[in-house]
């Protein structure tokens, strides 16, 4: 019992990780404003703003655990179909971030302004926190991966509570890495290729966690 116990922490720990992830990677205007913002100002700033992106991917990933523990008693007559869509949920999101990567690059588009307005690590981390919670793909992303991976027993808090953490700790890791390159890499991670192939390896973490839902759907 006890090593099934700690089997299911580490699961939880790697989907955490995983969905963590999947939905920082992609280089966006969010990412390419870090980036930007961090070049003209300083390494504090930019890991501030960082930050708040990362808090609104952790608010939404707890979001998500939390309404789907809830909701587990009243979805178990659908919990194959659930399952499903959940898992077409995400292949459509991994598909549309592909897509739009490749639209961008193709069209060399860049999503950088520039600002000399001075901001404090207060100011920074509250603006990217709103940004990054005004975007409700976020929020149908951690959804369908939450629920789409509920079981018919009963919720296990202690690892709802590792999978919050973990794709909280991916998401710090991957915007710090950004705000870091924004010193030291200017427009490398924010030009069309940059762009391109953070997407995509996005897009592809996401498309085998659909395919790790149809697996487990049979």
């Amino acid at each position: 019992m006890e090593a099934d116990s700690h089997s299911s922490v580490i699961a939880a720990l790697v989907a955490g990780l995983l969905a963590g992830y999947g939905i920082a990677m992609p280089v966006g205007a969010v990412a390419t404003y870090l980036v930007a913002l961090t070049a003209r100002t300083s390494l504090k700033i930019g890991a501030f703003a960082a930050l708040g992106v990362a808090t609104a991917d952790g608010l939404y990933a707890l979001i998500a655990a939390s309404g789907g523990s809830a909701l587990t008693l009243t979805i178990q007559p659908i919990m194959l179909p659930l399952r499903w869509a959940s898992a077409l949920v995400l292949i459509a999101l991994a598909v549309r971030g592909g897509a739009a990567a490749i639209s961008r690059h193709r069209k060399r588009q860049t999503t950088t302004r520039a600002d000399k307005t001075p901001i404090s690590p207060a100011r920074a981390y509250m603006g990217l926190l709103g940004i990054t919670m005004m975007n409700p793909l976020t929020v149908i992303y951690f959804a369908a991966l939450v629920l789409g991976n509920q079981t018919t027993a009963a919720p296990d808090y202690l690892e709802q509570a590792v999978f919050v953490l973990a794709a909280f700790a991916a998401s710090a890791s991957w915007q710090l890495l950004l705000a870091g390159g924004g010193a030291l890499l200017g427009q490398a991670l924010t030009g069309s290729r940059g762009r391109l192939v953070t997407a995509m390896a996005s897009s592809t973490v996401i498309s085998a966690l659909a395919l790790h839902l149809l697996i487990t759907a049979r």
